[in-house]
Order: structure tokens, then C-alpha cells, then sequence
């Protein structure tokens, strides 16, 4: 008689490229990326750096209601979506504008959507940074944890039975797997053998709950192991681990029909959101030390320049082009009128039902009961 080990003595080692300083430790284990891709790469993880700074500011001043910073993860954003296809199809979580950033999203686009004005592509019915685009691939974002799960399985499967030459990637955080659909979603993925890679970004942090606290299991990786899952674990403050290990997985996904884990080990260096003050719940001194030594941005940069494809007066360029086209994107954003409140009760049904109808009556009495209590630019 034999019992299984409920945890493996070791555990499972995480894959890396690049050290903390960004010198590379392996030489050919990896595939290599052009000097192109690299710049865009570092690019984009500037703009989304400099973007969560200054719209989490435009929140704090009352500009918007609600944002979500990806501080500290900008190497599994943008990594992940350069080793994808414009094909391939995303249902993120909310933690990877990165993803359409590199797909061509505007900072304009991006602005837009978060104050909620008649050029955001969602007509103003989300919170701000539940980003869609249909043009770029990318399921709209919706705030209940781990549902995107179980539909990516399902539109994984529905480009395998049309026979793609593509796959569905998901996104979610660590608090996310404590979800039930993360298990559905998982076993759904496994035996329909369903061409999805599933991307976990294990930041530390479920909101106020660390990851001691969410499961006794050597984090992620292993779930993906009991449910007859290809997994691996990597360094995701690691651009080029990333890159190599999503290109790989996706080939894995593509080629063979089946889903693929990967646990991307990072930390959450801002607030989980505006809502949130973390310093209720961890140390200041061990959120400085991931943003200052194991910061993922430096740490590519780092290797862009070890590589002669950098220098400080393109830093000093491009974070002052960046900083302009984000400033002027808000400042068109909240210029911009809001969408008519008819775009509140429309697109869902091809004929109102009578609940709907009731609710817009109600709203606009309201308004012309309280025009005082609503912006003045409120179409009735």
C-alpha cells in the first residue's frame, strides 16, 4: 500500500533567461528576438509603465472613477503578447492592457475607454480599464474572477473544430485559481484536449491575501500537473523567459491540440486598485525592494543595452514622447461628450423588453426631477 506524497520534496524550479541584473545566463536555450522586436518590446513596457502613473494620478485627482495599475508586471504583458498571433484569440483578466498595447490599442483608445466618452468602442457601459476589441482579438473584460476561464476553453475549441491555425489565451491572477472555474476550466481544457494556454500571473498577492494563505500547494504549476496539463513555471520579471516560454506553449497548443499552464512568477508592486491601500497588508520595504531590484522594465532594459541597441538620449526621447501623448490623450478624453443614455438599454435585445423601457423612464424622470445632481452634459 502506497500513498501519493501530498507535495514533492523539491520544488519545481522556475525558468529564467536573464539574471537580475539582466545578464543572460543561458545562451541558446531560448529563441532569439530581433533587435526590432526588443525595441518595441521595451517600448511598450515603458508606455504601459508611464500610462498606469499617470491615469492612476488622473483617478486620484477625480478625473476617473476606478483604475488598475500593472506595476510590476509589464513583463508578462508585453512578453506574453509579443510571443502570440494577431490570431490568436485573448480573454484577459484586468491586469494586461500590455496585451493591447502591443496589438496597436492607442493611448488615445485607451483614454477613451476609461472616461467612458462617446469614442470609447464599449459606449461607456464599463468600468474603466475593462478594455474589448474586436479588431484586436480581445474578449471585453469583465470583473467577476476566473469566468474568462471556461469560455477560453470554449473558444479554443471552437478554433479547433474550424481548424485554425491558432489558439486561446487566458489570464489570471493567483487569487484567481482559489475560483471554481479555474478547476472547471482546467478539466474542460484537458478533456476536450483544447488548443488554450492558460497564463497565471502568482503576484504574491489575492488582493490582502498572500499566497500562504490561498493554498498549501507549491503554487500553480502543480494544479495544472493534476488535471493532465503540460505546465511550467517562469520567471515573469523576466521579459525573455516569458517570450520564450509562451512562444513555446503556444506552438504546444497549436501543433499538438492541447492546453498548456504557465505560471509566471512575479510580485504586484502597486495597489491592487485605486480601491485598495495595501500598506494595510504587506511592508513598504518589501514592495521597494521589487520595484527597485527585481524591477522587470530596468531589468530588460539592462540587456537592450548590454546588446548596443540603447542609449540614454533614446530613453530621454521616448519617455518624453510618451509622457505627451498621454497627457494629451486625457486632456481629449475628458473633453470628449459622453455617450447618449439610449446607449445604456441598446445592443442586447433586438426589441427592449418591458423591464428595460420601465428602467429608462424611470432614469430619465429622475434626471429631469434632479438636474442639479447630474453632469450637465447628460443627454435626456
Amino acid at each position: 500500500m502506497r500513498f501519493i506524497p501530498e507535495s514533492n520534496e523539491k520544488r519545481i524550479r522556475c525558468y529564467r533567461v536573464l539574471d537580475d541584473s539582466g545578464l543572460q545566463l543561458i545562451s541558446n536555450d531560448f529563441k532569439q528576438i530581433s533587435k526590432e522586436v526588443a525595441l518595441k518590446m521595451y517600448s511598450d513596457m515603458v508606455t504601459l509603465q508611464m500610462m498606469d502613473n499617470i491615469f492612476y494620478e488622473a483617478q486620484r485627482q477625480g478625473r476617473i472613477s476606478f483604475y488598475i495599475t500593472s506595476m510590476g508586471e509589464e513583463a508578462i504583458n508585453i512578453a506574453s503578447a509579443a510571443a502570440l498571433s494577431a490570431d490568436d484569440v485573448v480573454l484577459a483578466q484586468y491586469r494586461e492592457p500590455g496585451v493591447l498595447l502591443w496589438r496597436g490599442f492607442t493611448v488615445q483608445e485607451f483614454a477613451n475607454q476609461c472616461f467612458g466618452n462617446i469614442a470609447d468602442t464599449g459606449k461607456g457601459r464599463q468600468m474603466p480599464v475593462h478594455y474589448g476589441s474586436n479588431k484586436h482579438n480581445y474578449f471585453t473584460i469583465s470583473s467577476p474572477i476566473a469566468t474568462q476561464l471556461p469560455q477560453a476553453v470554449g473558444v479554443a475549441y471552437s478554433l479547433k473544430v474550424d481548424g485554425k491555425n491558432a489558439c486561446a489565451v487566458t489570464y489570471i491572477g493567483d487569487g484567481g485559481t482559489s475560483e471554481g472555474d479555474f478547476h472547471a476550466g482546467l478539466n474542460f481544457a484537458a478533456v476536450m484536449e483544447a488548443p488554450v494556454v492558460f497564463i497565471c500571473r502568482n503576484n504574491g498577492w489575492a488582493i490582502s491575501t498572500s499566497v500562504s494563505e490561498q493554498f498549501k500547494s507549491d503554487g500553480i504549476v502543480v494544479k495544472g500537473q493534476a488535471y493532465g496539463i503540460r505546465s511550467i513555471r517562469v520567471d515573469g520579471n523576466d521579459a525573455l523567459a516569458v517570450y520564450n516560454a509562451i512562444h513555446t506553449a503556444r506552438e504546444m497548443a497549436i501543433t499538438e491540440q492541447r492546453p498548456v499552464l504557465v505560471e509566471s512568477l512575479t510580485y504586484r508592486v502597486g495597489h491592487h486598485s485605486t480601491s485598495d491601500d495595501s500598506t494595510k497588508y504587506r511592508f513598504i520595504n518589501e514592495v521597494e525592494y521589487w520595484k527597485m531590484a527585481r524591477n522587470p522594465v530596468k531589468r530588460f532594459k539592462n540587456w537592450v543595452e548590454n546588446n548596443g541597441w540603447w542609449s540614454d538620449e533614446e530613453e530621454t526621447e521616448l519617455r518624453t514622447s510618451i509622457r505627451k501623448q498621454l497627457l494629451q490623450a486625457i486632456q481629449i478624453a475628458e473633453k470628449t461628450e459622453k455617450p447618449p443614455l439610449t446607449e445604456m438599454f441598446s445592443d442586447v435585445y433586438d426589441l427592449p423588453p418591458s423591464n428595460l423601457r420601465e428602467q429608462e423612464k424611470q432614469l430619465r424622470e429622475t434626471i429631469s426631477r434632479y438636474p442639479g445632481d447630474y453632469p450637465s452634459d447628460v443627454s435626456i
